[in-house]
């Protein structure tokens, strides 16, 4: 039992979290609205695009498969941006990636340029004052989105204040957009922290970005603009306690820095953007593209009208307009009704599919992964070919940067069609992306960089992952690894332990698909 002093202290603050909770979201708060940058051409970056493009109505593209690079595109984006840099991100870690990146950006404000950063609310526990510090900047200020309305000190406080309102608070802005003076963008499935960029000390992400320059970005910043006006965005002021005067910023040295970059060509043979710019001009992938991206309304629920539209609707569209072949990368893969619907029509008209996916010792989420063993049966009986990524496999593999992480685990959330056409973004392919949270990404029609992505898969599937199968003996699955050109087989999951498949197996019933 609780000492009845530790209750006595625990008291107040239980009642200040819950009255918090109930008082609801500030009102009365100023909020400017503010577009993208309307010229981007008269910008150092705008330039260097149309030196890189055969037109001013085009678009070019470069995927970004490793850490090392994505990061140092970012802070040279960062470094390079004149007038306007918008920055919207599910996740923002206070690390050494997280720093070196908010300096950058912050140094980007003290040099005049206009900086708008949106966060997702999910993970900003204990920092609206430092917040409401760097919005007192004229040129800098953050909001963040669908906000807790109370005990923001701490997480456990905040959910505690939002009992009464968990439909609400449950749906979250799960995008991630990188813009610089409305010239050029990154969008994909990295958020902003160590394990995104292969920093990581114990664990790390596979994960992939695109970049993405010329007419495409205006398109991609009206999805910024619209989230960053919605009745969702709350400027981080609104939920200071104090009153901050407009204090001098500078940033703060040491942390992780671009300089730190080893690699001089990642695995598509490109190398750093930062160089390019340097030079004045990009190679680029030049193709025609959409954005596709949820209204911010989607986090007050989806309507008859609205599902038709969202992200995961449009790539149930894009995969069932296959002719021959459907690849998906994707870190949680939980079809459900809808997608094995789809996945049933694409067999009977003799679409290849193949998936890679994590295995459970990969999965940062088990829970999640209940939801997707529920149909790997019927998956493997309509023929699509089922790989699961390998932890400690794919650390030994390495090509895709994993040199000194104990641990690694699938981010990445791709999609390509026929070898032509390729969805990059923040979308996985389970219940919660398609119903509950937010998502963002690009469709490109390009042979070759689609072409690209089945490259990365085939060098690493074999090595790195398992190929799952049911056993022609007795009907199991079974988890094929091939080590040094040998079949090695499992049949249960592989790299976790027995205890562990019984805890998950007793929580499984507990586990409602639409809450994965």
């Amino acid at each position: 039992m609780f000492d009845s002093v530790v209750l006595r202290q625990l008291a107040p603050l239980l009642v200040a979290t819950l009255v918090a909770g109930c008082a609801g979201l500030p009102v009365g708060f100023e909020k400017n609205p503010s577009t993208a940058l309307p010229n981007p051409q008269d910008t150092s970056l705008g330039r260097i695009v149309q030196a890189s493009l055969p037109s001013d109505a085009s678009s070019g593209f470069r995927l970004l498969p490793t850490g090392g690079f994505a990061f140092d595109t970012r802070i040279a984006l960062a470094r390079r941006a004149e007038r306007t840099l918008d920055v919207q991100y599910y996740l923002f870690h206070d690390d050494e990636a997280g720093r070196a990146l908010g300096r950058e950006v912050l140094a980007a404000a003290l040099r005049g340029v206009r900086v708008r950063v949106l966060l997702d609310d999910i993970a900003t526990e204990g920092k609206d004052q430092m917040f409401a510090q760097l919005s007192a900047h004229p040129n800098l200020e953050v909001r963040v989105f669908n906000p807790f309305a109370g005990g923001r000190l701490r997480m456990f406080t905040r959910v505690l204040a939002a009992a009464g309102d968990f439909d609400r608070i449950n749906h979250r802005m799960h995008n991630k957009l990188f813009v610089a003076d409305n010239a050029m963008a990154i969008t994909g499935g990295r958020n902003i922290g160590n394990e995104y960029f292969m920093q990581g000390s114990a664990s790390n992400f596979i994960d992939l970005d695109v970049f993405a320059a010329g007419a495409i970005v205006p398109k991609m910043s009206a999805v910024f603009d619209a989230f960053w006006n919605s009745e969702y965005a709350y400027p981080a002021s609104a939920f200071a306690h104090l009153k901050l005067d407009d204090v001098p910023l500078a940033p703060e040295p040491a942390g992780m820095s671009a300089a730190a970059l080893t690699e001089t060509r990642d695995p598509l043979g490109y190398g750093p953007i930062s160089t390019e710019l340097g030079s004045g001009k990009l190679a680029l992938e030049v193709a025609s593209a959409t954005v596709v991206a949820d209204a911010p309304s989607k986090v007050a629920g989806l309507t008859e009208e609205t599902r038709a539209d969202t992200v995961s609707s449009n790539i149930v569209r894009l995969m069932t307009s296959a002719e021959t072949e459907v690849m998906v990368i994707s870190p949680y893969f939980v079809p459900g009704k809808i997608g094995m619907k789809a996945i049933r029509a694409m067999s009977a008209r003799g679409i290849r599919m193949i998936v890679l996916t994590n295995s459970l010792a990969a999965n940062d989420s088990p829970l999640v992964h209940v939801g997707y063993a529920r149909y790997r049966r019927e998956m493997l009986e309509q023929g699509v070919q089922l790989y699961e990524l390998s932890p400690t496999r794919a650390q030994k593999r390495g090509r895709l940067g994993l040199f000194g992480s104990s641990h690694a685990s699938l981010h990445a959330k791709v999609v390509a069609v026929d070898r032509k056409r390729l969805f990059v973004g923040s979308l996985n392919l389970d219940a919660r992306s398609a119903r509950t949270n937010t998502e963002m990404g690009l469709l490109i029609d390009s042979p070759t960089m689609a072409g690209q992505l089945v490259e990365l898969l085939q060098a690493d599937h074999d090595e790195s992952s398992y190929r799952l199968r049911l056993s022609a003996k007795t009907g199991g699955l079974e988890w094929v690894a091939i080590d040094d050109g040998v079949e090695v087989i499992y049949t249960s999951e592989p790299d976790v332990g027995v205890l562990f498949n019984f805890g998950l197996w007793l929580l499984a019933p507990l586990a409602p698909e639409e809450l994965l």
